[in-house]
């Protein structure tokens, strides 16, 4: 297997196979990543093309600090929202007082123990992500997914902090609600 270091040597050389090796090694990957910023399957696809033209047209300013992987991936997520970004035609803003709005009644709180995570396959729950509106998706991305706070998320986005942990919430309550209806399915299913 060939190193990162001679990959990236390779790279700024201007080798082709480098640049090959480069991408057979980390697409699948990151086009798992590119899913889960997308909608569809094609969507993620042209992040992933984008994302590697980037990446090969700025591989000299890998530091080499970190990992490859890890650089590869950043510019990934920063394709991904400017693709987000690009496509947006209305720009929705809401803010932390619609969770007034929004709240969930007691008698609506799904409990964790009732979602049999088990069940529900990691493509689904991928297609479950994928559908949420774009702004949902997003957040709960970057956030419950990459890590980052509330206070990145809205430097990146252009949005306020409340506005990405009001949407962080109803990503979550749209989630939490299709699993639980895909839960009851499964159950009673298995009743039948």
């Amino acid at each position: 297997m060939i190193s990162e270091e001679k990959i990236v040597e390779g790279c700024l050389a201007g080798k082709r196979k480098a640049y090959n090796v480069l991408y057979k090694r980390y697409a699948s990957k990151m086009l798992g990543l590119c899913m889960r910023y997308s909608k569809s399957f094609p969507e993620a696809e042209d992040v992933l093309q984008e994302g590697f033209i980037k990446v090969f047209k700025n591989i000299d300013n890998f530091r080499r600090q970190g990992s490859l992987e890890g650089w590869i991936k950043r510019i990934m997520i920063n394709t991904a929202i400017d693709n987000y970004q690009s496509s947006l035609k209305y720009y929705f803003h809401s803010d932390i007082d619609e969770i007034v709005e929004t709240k969930i009644l007691d008698g609506d709180r799904i409990r964790d123990d009732e979602l049999q995570l088990e069940k529900i396959s990691k493509e689904k729950l991928m297609v479950l992500i994928q559908e949420l509106p774009d702004g949902y998706r997003m957040v709960f991305n970057l956030f419950a997914i990459e890590g980052f706070s509330h206070r990145k998320i809205a430097g990146m986005l252009y949005i306020s902090e409340s506005t990405s942990k009001t949407q962080l919430l109803k990503a979550r309550r749209r989630l939490k609600k299709q699993l639980k209806e895909i839960c009851l399915k499964h159950e009673n299913n298995i009743l039948i």
